[in-house]
């Protein structure tokens, strides 16, 4: 997976185009992560939002929407493949700035790598 297929679901991970996530827990390699606050579908540049509740002290981040690995509609859960610690250091969600090309490629610079993308 390329860093610009991060921004995109995987066509195995069952997410439905349109389909409301928020609301839906959250579940890293290793344990709960929090729940969906919003989330975009956007061509190229989809992404969930988490709120992490008390784990990371109400921290909100975003993830690609490449790191969802599946979506369970019934069960209103969504699997990523990354653990805890790897979601609790990734960068900020500044959510003024979260769309703009410098927020966009600091994401592709964390997340990247971990699907063998550049670092940016």
């Amino acid at each position: 997976m390329s860093s610009a297929e991060i921004w995109v679901y995987r066509t195995t991970s069952g997410h439905l185009f349109g389909a409301d996530l928020i609301g839906f827990h959250v579940e890293a390699t290793d344990g709960q992560v929090g729940r969906i606050d919003q989330h975009s579908d956007e061509v190229g540049s989809a992404y969930l939002v988490v709120d992490t509740g008390p784990w990371i002290f109400g921290r909100h981040v975003l993830l690609p929407a490449g790191t969802v690995v599946q979506v369970d509609h019934s069960e209103k859960k969504v699997y990523v493949d990354r653990s805890r610690e790897e979601i609790k250091a990734g960068p900020d969600f500044e959510p003024r700035t979260h769309t703009s090309p410098a927020a966009r490629e600091m994401y592709s610079s964390y997340y990247g790598p971990f699907y063998g993308g550049p670092m940016l």
